[in-house]
């Protein structure tokens, strides 16, 4: 990273911290994508955010000029940072009461990066990137293609990450304009940003994964295999959009913002104990790690009577039919999904036939949804009695006790007895670490090979005293 940068600034802040930041590299047409589906969300929200841009140089910000027009009818302030280019300045967008234009000196670290802050009350988000140096891209070289420029950085929707950002750009404006950094600063410290609700978060994680799948359209590259990157970056993207989301829904539930990350372990580990395959334990902990996806999951879970969609072909087995449910249906925008989408949908199914959205009984539920049902329940029992008397070991009896009487009826006795066996373990030392995936580096959960893109944090055994 370049020294006096604001990725640097922001990378050296938290490196030490408990919550270090995780970079991913992304090709200029992965980030043309998600920054057109942030910045058009801004035209769909009334909470007229400050939006804060370095664009390397003015004739990329000409290039967006028309669209900065339309944002800053829907922004408080707009602050846009680039090298000075002929036409900078004079364009008509430039001249607009709430847009300010900061030219960068040709030497600023800055001019090489990338970046969109914005920051509103019901509305977090920034991509902040620095483009990859000519020693960065080793033997293969600076791309001849533009498209294939690649960039070192991170996207978020996480609030207090995005108003750090804005600090530390609103401190670099200052030394070029220090009433417009004033202004800035005042605007920013009016705003008090709140994690998105999952309802907000499903419209515009639908919007980036949208405009992520059209982002290879008219692209040029010389090679197939280059064009396969191109790819493989945006689908790496969308999968992120789906974590990100999922992320920031825990982090809303005060009472069990572990949810996801203790799901996923206590489901592969029952996965292991039922021998599943690796492909059907990698979709076991997709499904684990966005089953709070859908909001709505425990309300009316239709979306209109009679409505119904085919499963793909890799889909789970069971019929071809269902209704479709909100919140899940997002999945099914990107076809690599579709099955997970599934897995999610039916985890509110019964055994005995009278759940939802289905009426699937028994093994006509796909045992991947059966399996996220049991765990996803008895994670939530063991969360809710940790701050009990109870000792570890009466903690995981009395959740093992409550989901065994649940049997039959609501969860598959099978797989009640292997819960059985994984409770026995765990009351007698067994550690479940608990798995994060990193965002930014998304593509194990669908490649053919598992990788070790994880970390071990806290762990289930520390439940009780």
């Amino acid at each position: 990273m370049l020294e006096g940068s604001i990725l640097q600034k922001l990378e050296t802040a938290h490196r030490h911290s408990k919550r270090p930041i995780q970079y991913g590299v992304y090709y200029k047409n992965t980030l043309v994508s998600l920054c057109h589906a942030l910045e058009d969300h801004i035209l769909t929200d009334d909470s007229t955010p400050l939006v804060i841009t370095a664009f390397q140089q003015g004739k990329w910000y000409l290039q967006e000029a028309e669209r900065y027009a339309d944002i800053a009818k829907k922004s408080g302030q707009i602050a846009i940072m680039a090298s000075l280019d002929t036409g900078f300045a004079e364009h008509p967008t430039s001249q607009l009461p709430n847009v300010n234009l900061v030219g960068l000196d040709s030497a600023d670290p800055v001019a090489e990066e990338w970046h969109l802050i914005i920051l509103a009350p019901a509305y977090t988000a920034m991509v902040i990137c620095q483009e990859l140096s000519v020693a960065d891209y080793g033997s293969s070289g600076v791309p001849a293609s533009d498209v294939e420029r690649k960039f070192y950085g991170l996207w978020t929707f996480e609030p207090e990450l995005v108003k750090e950002t804005a600090e530390l750009a609103i401190s670099h404006i200052g030394q070029y304009n220090p009433e417009l950094a004033q202004k800035l600063k005042a605007h920013k410290d009016a705003i008090q940003p709140r994690l998105a609700t999952p309802k907000d978060l499903s419209a515009v994680v639908s919007r980036v994964v949208d405009y992520l799948q059209t982002g290879q359209v008219n692209i040029s590259v010389p090679t197939a295999t280059r064009h396969q990157a191109l790819d493989g970056n945006l689908v790496s993207n969308e999968i992120q959009a789906f974590l990100r989301m999922a992320q920031i829904i825990d982090a809303t539930d005060i009472t069990n913002p572990m949810a996801a990350a203790e799901v996923v372990a206590l489901a592969e580990t029952i996965g292991q104990l039922l021998d599943l395959p690796a492909w059907q334990m990698k979709r076991l902990r997709l499904a684990a790690l966005l089953h709070r996806i859908d909001p709505l999951r425990r309300a009316q879970s239709v979306l209109s009577p009679g409505t119904s969609t085919r499963y793909e072909e890799d889909a789970p087995s069971c019929p071809l039919t269902c209704p479709l449910v909100p919140g899940a249906q997002v999945l099914r925008t990107m076809p690599q999904l579709r099955a997970i989408a599934q897995i999610i949908t039916h985890q509110t199914e019964w055994w005995d036939g009278t759940g939802e959205p289905a009426g699937l009984a028994g093994d006509e539920i796909p045992l991947e949804s059966r399996i996220l049902a049991l765990v996803a329940d008895f994670q939530w029992r063991l969360n809710q009695k940790k701050t009990s008397q109870l000792s570890r070991e009466e903690i995981f009896a009395q959740a093992l006790e409550e989901c065994r009487q649940l049997q039959s009826y609501r969860f598959d006795p099978k797989l009640i007895d292997t819960l059985a066996l994984l409770v026995m373990g765990l009351q007698q030392g067994l550690d479940v670490p608990l798995v994060t995936p990193k965002v930014s580096a998304s593509m194990w959960l669908l490649n053919s090979r598992l990788e070790s893109e994880s970390k071990t944090g806290e762990q289930i055994r520390s439940y009780g005293k």
